[in-house]
């Protein structure tokens, strides 16, 4: 299952932003998976609550969202939505198009909590 170890690197990069904020606590993780990106949705959020455990996201909620495949066909120029198992042009049904959206794995936002100001007043 390599969604452990995408796991422990998006805890390793959410380790990394926390600490460049002062941030002691990181309360929500909302990602973006593109259905091609070769990752389970599901499988990452299992992985997950193992891999949260013991660091700043320890009590974190990880949110996902998924978007459509999208694709641009090099004939007639259109854009549009495709089937995973089908990217074929919308309007001309060509076969020759470039993947536009879909094979995503983003790291869109974090929530954070417990950041230490200059004055050492905690927010």
């Amino acid at each position: 299952m390599h969604e452990m170890s995408i796991c422990q690197a998006l805890l390793d990069q959410v380790e990394r932003i926390a600490a460049d904020q002062g941030a002691r606590r990181v309360d929500s993780i909302v990602l973006s998976i593109g259905p091609l990106s070769g990752v389970e949705p599901d499988l990452l959020s299992r992985a997950f609550e193992i891999a949260r455990l013991h660091t700043v996201a320890a009590n974190a909620v990880l949110e996902i969202s998924t978007g459509p495949v999208v694709v641009e066909c090099r004939g007639c120029g259109v854009s549009g939505a495709a089937q995973v198992n089908r990217l074929l042009c919308p309007a001309c049904g060509s076969w020759q198009v470039d993947l536009i959206q879909g094979d995503e794995l983003l790291l869109l936002r974090l929530e954070v909590s417990g950041v230490e100001t200059g004055t050492g007043v905690k927010k």
